[in-house]
């Protein structure tokens, strides 16, 4: 039997998520033993305070969500949430950077994100969406080489979230060099068990709760 609660990060990313949503965040993800609360890096220490004592991670996002700003900025925000409590960092991609081809920036960046987060766990968000099914395998690929733990296909405010195919193009980009995180659309349990059976391992959704009522159900 999979216990998919260990697959999931809890996520709340929404601009109006407010501190008593986000207490509730991790009231939901220690009741349900999720492996991590996502969320954006300004409750990092509001969460980590709340989860002392437990084992759900606090993971945070970097860049989020158009990874459009500075590689400085990055590594910024990325070393101040680490100081705050987070142990997993979710960042963006320089989009445009990886469609000017300039590949080896989008590379470098990631590399240094990595550099300055040391053994905590990386995350690379590659935004499936508004890539060509070549610019997923060129993200991925680029990811692996740049020492990424995981690569990820969507913010969840894109266009589009997770879709089987990209899944696969990801799988076999990374060749098993990095683990595969599957978010955006998530919303029930037949899809959640799809990804995982794909190999994802791990499930970001604001959906957790419903998908382990929908399993015990």
């Amino acid at each position: 039997m999979i216990e998919i609660n260990k697959y999931i990060d809890h996520t709340l990313l929404k601009a109006t998520a407010t501190e008593a949503d986000i207490l509730e965040l991790c009231k939901e993800a220690r009741e349900n033993e999720f492996f991590s609360v996502c969320l954006n890096s300004c409750y990092v220490k509001l969460a980590a305070k709340n989860l002392t004592g437990s084992n759900v991670k606090v993971c945070t996002v970097i860049g989020f969500p158009l990874g459009a700003m500075s590689t400085e900025a990055k590594i910024f925000e990325a070393e101040q949430a680490l100081k705050d409590g987070a142990e997993e960092v979710d960042m963006v991609i320089n989009i445009g950077e990886l469609k000017s081809k300039n590949l080896q920036k989008v590379e470098d960046e990631i590399r240094l994100i990595k550099q300055a987060i040391g053994d905590k766990v990386l995350k690379v968000i590659i935004e499936t969406c508004y890539l060509t099914p070549q610019e997923i395998v060129i993200a991925s690929e680029i990811a692996v080489k740049a020492k990424a733990d995981f690569v990820k296909t969507s913010t969840g405010f894109g266009t589009d979230g997770a879709k089987m195919e990209n899944i696969e193009l990801m799988k076999g980009a990374v060749n098993g060099e990095a683990k595969i995180k599957a978010s955006g659309g998530i919303k029930n349990l037949d899809t959640a068990l799809s990804y995982i059976e794909a190999g994802v391992e791990r499930i970001g959704t604001s959906s957790g709760v419903s998908i382990i009522k929908e399993l015990k159900g």
